[in-house]
């Protein structure tokens, strides 16, 4: 029975370039190939987010005024940022930050986006105001949309 002693096998064609498999034979010479590189840093979900919550500040967002101002799923929007891109402006984006922001919201006087001076009002200023469980479950849901890999 014939054997293949060659290093390398054709397995496929591939827009024109030959993909090469190793047939598990050693080589005397591998050359050298760079580490990957390493997964960007995604912060671990902070403990108190539970899916429920995301679920129910998803609803809330996407359902209530703060698709108004930051588009639909935190994409942005004329009034307010893209929450979904993990930049933030006036916090550093912890969980515990984004309650505080969407609790007391944002000042004119401290709005720091000339590209949209307006204010965010406490609660998101929905009508009737946000509980504090509803202000929690939206937090839950921004802060997983910003922190995803």
């Amino acid at each position: 029975m014939p054997t293949n002693h060659a290093p390398f096998r054709r397995v496929a064609i591939v827009a024109g370039t030959t993909v090469l498999v190793a047939c598990g034979h050693k080589t005397a010479a591998t050359p050298a190939t760079a580490p990957a590189p390493a997964a960007p840093s995604v912060a671990a979900r902070p403990a108190q987010i539970t899916d429920e919550m995301v679920s129910q500040g998803q609803a809330i967002f996407n359902n209530g005024s703060c698709t108004k101002c930051h588009g639909p799923n935190g994409g942005g929007g004329k009034f307010g940022p893209n929450l979904a891109a993990g930049n933030w402006t006036h916090i550093s984006g912890g969980y515990d930050e984004i309650v505080h922001l969407v609790t007391t919201g944002v000042p004119k006087a401290e709005v720091k986006d000339p590209a949209r001076p307006y204010a965010m009002n406490p609660r998101g200023g929905m009508t009737p105001a946000l509980t504090d469980d509803q202000v929690r479950a939206v937090a839950a849901y921004v802060w997983t949309i910003s922190h995803h890999p």
